[in-house]
């Protein structure tokens, strides 16, 4: 049976200016069932930061099937003696067309409907590592056209705003970031938009 495509994404990611190691690190996987897409931010940047963004990946890749909760839980536990993590993960299951969203610390995510609404989710406080309070989970239903822009904090609230978030095609999206707003960061930045089609 051929795989039917759900996704369409694109990435933007650069190191803090002066490094050429980038603390953030993220993954995606679409199957015929669901997608998940995971971003995390090593505390700080450079080697550590990486290492520890990278551990959280790895847990992730690992249990690509657990929902959201136990999978934070699982990344949690992983960097005990490790320098700390910030964390967003999306999932949708395509099935009930359906998608849960966590954050935890300044990895935030923007959801554009296809009607042009943008909402923001507001991301747990703290940052994994010690991260022992309970978390809040969105959930929402998947619409033909919506998109997510999931972004580390080298993303700023006003790059948010600019006219660019608004189009169909997530190269375009991240191409504009590129030229417009991603000029002397002053932190890792990544923006991964991601485009659900049913």
């Amino acid at each position: 049976m051929e795989k039917e495509k759900h996704i369409d994404l694109s990435v933007y990611q650069k190191p803090k200016k002066g490094n050429y190691l980038c603390g953030d690190s993220y993954f995606y996987k679409e199957t015929n069932d669901s997608f998940v897409c995971a971003l995390a931010d090593g505390l700080g940047s450079g080697e550590y930061a990486k290492e520890s963004s990278e551990a959280v990946i790895d847990i992730i890749q690992q249990h690509i099937d657990e929902p959201v909760g136990p999978l934070i839980k699982k990344c949690n536990e992983s960097l005990i003696g490790k320098r700390g993590v910030v964390l967003g993960i999306l999932k949708m299951d395509f099935n009930t067309k359906t998608y849960s969203f966590s954050s935890i610390g300044n990895i935030g995510i923007m959801t554009i409907l296809s009607d042009y609404r943008k909402k923001r989710s507001i991301p747990n406080a703290g940052y994994l590592g010690n991260f022992s309070k309970k978390f809040k989970i969105a959930t929402g239903n998947l619409e033909h056209g919506m998109t997510f822009v999931m972004f580390s904090d080298g993303v700023h609230d006003r790059d948010l705003s600019a006219k660019y978030f608004l189009d169909k095609d997530v190269q375009i999206i991240t191409e504009c970031f590129e030229v417009y707003g991603a000029k002397n960061r002053d932190d890792d930045t990544t923006l991964i938009a991601i485009k659900y089609y049913n």
